[in-house]
């Protein structure tokens, strides 16, 4: 399986992005989806998750009320929609995926599938 990640650029404080995944394969649903990023110096963070249905999700303490994870399984797609971008939201965001087999989790570690990545930057 591969993931491509896209959306992401410039935004002034306050604005917002809708970052987009778009997962090859045909077994898209049978995945948990997650979004991390990466800021400069900084290891990579849980940003939010999406279980395989899209019924469940679960955000970090600093994106929840602002961000919005969704998935169409019809388009194997996962969306960040993004809201209320912060400067301190700069970072490398990535798409990640994990068998829906296996418990939900936010550890960077379990996810063996990711995506390229997309750079967001957030200007003050």
């Amino acid at each position: 399986v591969q993931l491509q990640a896209s959306g992401g650029g410039l935004v002034q404080s306050g604005g917002s992005l809708r970052l987009s995944c778009v997962v090859s394969g045909r077994t898209f649903s049978t995945y948990t989806m997650g979004w991390f990023r990466q800021a400069p110096g900084k290891e990579r963070e849980f940003v939010s998750i999406v279980n395989w249905s899209g019924i469940l999700t679960y955000y970090s303490t600093s994106v929840k009320g602002r961000f919005t994870i969704s998935r169409d399984n019809t388009k194997n797609t996962v969306f960040l929609q993004m809201n209320s971008l912060k400067p301190e939201d700069t970072a490398v965001y990535y798409c990640a995926a994990r068998a829906s087999s296996q418990p939900i989790t936010e550890l960077v570690s379990q996810y063996d599938t990711w995506g390229q990545g997309t750079q967001v930057t957030v200007s003050s």
